[in-house]
């Protein structure tokens, strides 16, 4: 009996931010018609792949020495200090740990030729797709069908940067909080299809002061829960009067006015009663993720648009024991020796359970380019990534890769964002993963970033080491036109359940079945000490 295997990320993390926007209203769609017998419909009554957690990063050939696997699977280095995280999976960067229906590769969007299709679309229609927004009504029609799970509320969220203050606050009232993050490697690249952002927001007792909303008590408490995740010790917020608020938050024993904020075992405010749980936020915390399209501007400049792809939500239903999370831990690491299918709670609208405390739910395009609940299927696409993988922390990306402290209060910005590396290991993150991965994404399917970014014998240009996060994993107009307009053919053939990755030529470095007798690395090439956290300083 063979184990499953759960690889390379697809979730609550990361990318692009990074200039302006166009924004169109939506008229008639300017992609292609599909017949609907060419387009797939979308169902609960059945599901397809069993496995559809695995994430088609996981069926790359590696040659037995490309690793992209150690981003996603590790072996915890109790030298960086303790970790809730203890799934410990690195084994499987030298094991195919599928089970019996994971050995078949269920992804074959992956084997399709998209050319013709390219050709079908122009330029200019698919800059007038990408650009009309898909995001304001959606509220109002998931109210008209009588949706019963999480209704967006964030006024403007298709503006992007405009949608928050100079702090990342939310202009609407909502107190949803942007935050600045380095994209998760490989997947959320923009060089590889997709830009976006994420977003957070704690319940209201983590905002306010007697009962009203306070700003410097509601970044305290995010400052606190950032510590947390990152288990540091201090950062620095902008200056706040500790008098007003009655807490000695540098900890030095006198009430002033102080910018230090440290790591404490008490929230801060209405929520003082509440104790930290350790790489755990506390319960009630909100994580919307929207995945775009890549914006681009008659400059060329790489852009966030208007038009989401998806619009994923994760929301904090319980902060668990610790003794528990160890032991559904435990029981992964036993299903996936077992060989057993994944298995998720289906709380409806509301989402799937994965068993650590948090309810994933997500919205994505229809045939027309407007957004819509996922089916579970769908759902469970996200499942793998944000519930059985050694890296994440309390399930979730994009928090423990945020720029520490005030400078990362703001909408996502990759423009002069340096290659910070990982807390685990030195050199630049970007630097070393492309060295590992052999390529600019886990498939190395990327010819521009090869011929960018590599030397003729496969050695990573020392130029790379000089570089910021946009200049690295920003696309061309060229490739940038062609992803938006391959991802565009599998929303006009609903086809998400046969995988969601903009190829336009059938790949040729993925396994369709897996042969288990080979190992997929070799030991020389398998890595373990990289952690998703980022030395910033």
């Amino acid at each position: 009996m063979k184990r499953r295997s759960l690889l390379l990320s697809s979730l609550f993390i990361v990318t692009g931010g990074l200039l302006a926007f166009v924004v169109q209203s939506a008229t008639k769609n300017p992609l292609p018609e599909v017949d609907s017998q060419d387009r797939i419909a979308i169902t609960d009554k059945k599901i397809f792949n069993a496995e559809a957690s695995i994430p088609s990063q996981c069926y790359t050939q590696t040659e037995q020495k490309h690793n992209p696997c150690y981003t996603c699977h590790q072996i915890h280095n109790k030298e960086l200090g303790d970790r809730l995280n203890q799934l410990n999976d690195g084994a499987l960067q030298g094991d195919y740990g599928f089970s019996d229906v994971g050995m078949s590769n269920h992804w074959t969007n992956l084997f399709v030729d998209r050319t013709d299709w390219l050709e079908q679309v122009s330029d200019e229609s698919i800059l007038e797709y990408i650009n009309s927004e898909n995001y304001s009504q959606l509220a109002t029609r998931l109210k008209s069908q009588g949706f019963e799970g999480f209704i967006p509320d964030l006024k403007d969220f298709h503006l992007g940067a405009e949608a928050f203050d100079q702090f990342g606050l939310a202009k609407d009232g909502s107190q949803w909080v942007a935050f600045n993050y380095k994209p998760f490697p490989g997947t959320f690249w923009p060089t590889n299809g997709s830009t976006d952002d994420v977003i957070v927001r704690l319940d209201k007792p983590f905002r306010q002061l007697n009962g009203d909303f306070n700003r410097d008590i509601y970044y305290l408490n995010l400052t606190l829960a950032e510590l947390n995740i990152k288990d540091i010790e201090q950062t620095e917020l902008w200056p706040i009067n500790e008098t007003s608020i009655g807490e000695d938050i540098d900890q030095n024993g006198v009430l002033t006015i102080t910018s230090i904020v440290k790591k404490r075992d008490h929230y801060f405010g209405d929520a003082r009663t509440i104790k930290t749980q350790f790489q755990q936020f506390p319960t009630g915390t909100e994580f919307m993720h929207s995945v775009r399209y890549v914006g681009i501007t008659d400059e060329d400049e790489i852009t966030i648009p208007a038009r989401m792809k998806e619009l994923r939500y994760m929301r904090k239903v319980n902060a668990l024991p610790r003794h528990m999370i160890i032991s559904r831990y435990a029981n992964e690491r036993k299903e996936k020796f077992l060989g057993l299918l994944p298995k998720f709670i289906n709380r409806g609208d509301q989402g799937l359970d994965n068993g650590l405390g948090w309810f994933v739910q997500g919205f994505i395009e229809d045939y027309d380019g407007e957004l819509r609940p996922q089916s579970y299927e769908e759902t469970m696409f996200c499942m793998g990534c944000h519930a059985a993988i050694g890296t994440t922390i309390d399930s979730t990306f994009s928090y423990a890769r945020k720029v520490t402290g005030k400078a990362g209060w703001k909408y996502i910005n990759l423009k002069d964002m340096n290659d910070a590396p990982s807390i685990a290991e030195n050199g630049g993150e970007i630097y070393n993963y492309l060295q590992r991965a052999g390529g600019g994404s886990e498939f190395r399917e990327n010819p521009e970033m090869k011929a960018k970014w590599f030397n003729e014998d496969g050695s990573v240009k020392d130029s790379v080491k000089s570089k910021d996060v946009y200049t690295l994993i920003a696309p061309s107009r060229e490739r940038t036109m062609k992803l938006n307009k391959a991802y565009s053919h599998i929303v006009r053939h609903q086809s998400f359940k046969d995988g969601r990755d903009a190829t336009w030529k059938p790949v040729k470095n993925v396994f369709k079945s897996i042969d288990d007798s080979v190992a997929p690395l070799k030991s020389k090439y398998r890595y373990y000490d990289w952690d998703i956290r980022l030395d910033w300083n």
